[in-house]
């Protein structure tokens, strides 16, 4: 059994990246923002997900795929922190980043600029660039056609735009409180 759900779960993660390949490097530099943040509201009581923001794009299939922003670590990869990412494929390196140039292998266009990649040729030239500015997670979090909708429809989640500021905050301390005080509040 659990090799059909590992053997599922690269499925996943190769179909992703897979979805994420047809755009050219021009291309997706013009595409309009495709990140929001899931703030997990007080009342969603998940293993995975309580008190957890989480930064989701959309493939063209309407899967989703994301990383959680505020689950730092005590795991380092070649030296570099590393923030849990989610429960799919934990064992995967996946990189959020800042990037003037898309990029040369599959990674998903986030907004203007930045982007998520589980590939490894990005992740391993991140880490080796001083200047590179991103930070990477074990796993992601992924959701199949539709699913997060109806996950929407049990009301669990706030959703706010995704923001550079927050995707590359440093200390992610007091995150899901600031957010979910943020989404909570009353629009006038």
């Amino acid at each position: 059994m659990i090799g059909v759900v590992l053997r599922s779960r690269v499925r996943l993660a190769v179909a992703l990246l897979a979805l994420a390949m047809p755009l050219g490097a021009a291309a997706q530099q013009d595409l309009p923002p495709n990140g929001l943040l899931l703030i997990a509201k007080p009342g969603l009581e998940d293993a995975n997900f309580g008190r957890s923001v989480v930064l989701v794009t959309q493939a063209p299939d309407y899967s989703t795929v994301g990383v959680i922003l505020n689950r730092p670590t005590s795991v380092r990869y070649q030296g570099k922190p590393i923030w849990a990412g989610g429960p799919v494929m934990r064992q995967v390196v996946v990189a959020v980043f800042r990037s003037q140039q898309a990029p040369k292998n599959a990674a998903f266009h986030v907004l203007k600029n930045v982007y998520l990649s589980m590939h490894p040729q990005i992740v391993d030239a991140l880490v080796a660039d001083d200047k590179a500015r991103y930070r990477l997670y074990a796993g992601f979090s992924g959701w199949a056609p539709r699913q997060l909708e109806s996950e929407f429809g049990r009301d669990g989640w706030y959703v706010l735009p995704a923001d550079e500021a927050t995707l590359f905050r440093q200390d992610t301390r007091g995150l899901w409180e600031e957010l979910v005080a943020r989404a909570a509040k009353p629009r006038t």
